[in-house]
């Protein structure tokens, strides 16, 4: 597609159309709003270096959201927080009846899950809703709730994710395990036996 000035994207409006949904994007996945003025700024000043490359198949704002999503993933690969190793054999209070190698609940074990009745379930589209879910994953660390919204939220493969935040397999099962058990907890504390 050839650009013609009526499709060229105009940098001047980019803060005023996109920079609050591009904060709160960055916001959602790093918690530190320091940190996501600061992903939002590389974000833009990245688009406009590279405006010669838009094409225009695809908004502007998807384009810089695309962008925003590879800034998020480089910040969390400098950070290189990841669990190490050794952790894997760690007991928490919750492992009970979970292997992290292969990501299952043990169906019979007490510690498992409660199962969501459905008129809980529907309540998952309320705001109020995902302001606790917000509240609650930001007590994860923030490659366990980057790890936990790639993959539950933006629906990336166990594999993509690996490979994005250069983490183990092995790594990646106890991340998932650790952010689903602690917002399990949370969510059953602060949101299911209100609704239930």
């Amino acid at each position: 597609m050839k650009k013609t000035p009526e499709h060229q994207p105009d940098p001047a409006t980019w803060v005023d159309d996109y920079g609050d949904y591009l904060y709160r994007f960055a916001l959602s996945r790093v918690s530190d709003p320091a940190l996501a003025k600061d992903l939002v700024q590389d974000t833009l000043l990245a688009g406009l270096r590279s405006l010669d490359r838009f094409r225009g198949e695809a908004s502007v704002k998807t384009w810089l959201s695309g962008i925003m999503k590879n800034k998020v993933i480089d910040h969390y690969r400098k950070s290189g927080r990841e669990v190490l190793l050794e952790d894997l054999g760690r007991a928490d209070d919750d492992a009970g009846g979970f292997n992290p190698l292969n990501g299952h609940w043990l169906v019979s074990d007490q510690t498992s899950p409660r199962e969501w009745h459905e008129e809980q379930a529907a309540h998952m589209d309320r705001d109020e809703f995902w302001r606790i879910f917000q509240a609650c994953a930001s007590h994860l660390s923030e490659t366990a709730r980057q790890v936990f919204i790639m993959r539950e939220l933006e629906g990336m493969s166990g594999d993509e994710i690996c490979k994005s935040l250069d983490i183990s397999s092995q790594n990646f099962w106890v991340i998932m395990h650790r952010s689903r058990a602690s917002l399990r907890r949370c969510l059953e504390v602060n949101w299911f036996t209100r609704t239930a």
